[in-house]
């Protein structure tokens, strides 16, 4: 008998990969994630955004099946955990959780066949194309114990996308790489998204490099999703300011408490100055006031700031 789907879950299953609704998962007295509402769109790189233990894992747990929720609602493809047929939904997802599970003793192609083997995938032919995408292809017999940590990094995303997946969710995927291993895997991770169409989850705490690659953001803390925003959206959020050495911030703070705008004074001799502004009429304002400008250098509130400040705003609600 075929499962009848709403139109209000026929919509998720057009818009949405993952959705969560009040998630919650507690381990006697600690709630790990309370509530939890996620919405990640089909197509995206989404950047699951938090500290570490903030939930990040947990919720990945969850969603790939190795848990149980406490309480709430989790779908793939539009369809409920709850439903008898979740694991046609989890056979389109690929996941690499905390550590790589490979076999250290295996080579990167002997390493697939026996992934291919427990997927019940009849034929090799594919392992070499496979290897080809996440740069593997000429490691030969090389053990994988004998690999770098990119590469084992690589090795266990090509394991992931053996089944080849809709759904490719990487826990931490750049931890501990040296630059060259996170240029690769950033890399990688893009040409899946832009050349394969696969929707791609990414936990990570390092926020610069999140920065170069999601088009949407989850930002979780102490296992509450403080904020959901699109790239484009936080891109326009973020405020622009100017940071400004002067021989004194009183005549500044009066000069731009004239001109209306938002300023912190740092010290007697440095303030930023929010919003827009042309550097020339406020000098030219300042020098009329015997006030000099030493330095004037633009910035925008970065992705980590950002998050900050979100944390702040949640601990002091």
């Amino acid at each position: 008998m075929k499962r009848k789907i709403g139109s209000a879950e026929r919509k998720d299953f057009m818009e949405y990969v993952l959705t969560t609704s009040s998630l919650q998962k507690k381990y006697r007295d600690f709630t790990a994630l309370n509530n939890v509402n996620m919405h990640v769109p089909r197509g995206a790189i989404y950047g699951f955004v938090g500290e570490n233990g903030a939930g990040k894992t947990t919720l990945i747990r969850l969603i790939c099946g190795l848990q149980t929720p406490t309480k709430g609602d989790y779908s793939l493809f539009g369809l409920s955990f709850r439903d008898p047929c979740i694991n046609r939904s989890r056979s389109r997802m690929g996941a690499v959780v905390e550590t790589p599970s490979i076999y250290l003793n295996l080579s990167a192609g002997d390493n697939l066949k026996e992934q291919y083997r427990l997927l019940g995938i009849p034929s090799f032919d594919t392992i070499p194309e496979l290897l080809k995408l996440v740069g593997l292809e000429h490691t030969g017999r090389k053990k994988a114990k004998n690999f770098s940590l990119g590469m084992r990094q690589r090795l266990g995303i090509a394991l992931a996308l053996a089944g080849n997946p809709d759904f490719l969710v990487l826990d931490e995927p750049i931890n501990g790489l040296d630059p060259q291993g996170i240029i690769e895997i950033r890399e990688l991770i893009l040409e899946l998204n832009r050349k394969s169409g696969i929707t791609i989850l990414i936990s990570s705490h390092i926020l610069d490099e999140l920065s170069k690659l999601a088009t949407h953001y989850g930002f979780i803390h102490k296992g509450n999703m403080v904020q959901e925003i699109s790239a484009a959206a936080l891109e326009a959020s973020c405020r622009r300011s100017l940071s400004i050495t002067v021989s004194d911030s009183k005549i500044l703070s009066l000069v731009l408490e004239e001109k209306g705008l938002e300023y912190r004074i740092l010290s007697d001799t440095q303030a930023e100055i929010y919003g827009d502004i042309t550097i020339s009429e406020l000098t030219d304002a300042l020098s009329h006031r015997k006030c000099t400008v030493y330095t004037a250098a633009s910035k925008e509130e970065g992705l980590e700031n950002y998050y900050m400040n979100l944390v702040h705003r949640c601990i002091n609600s």
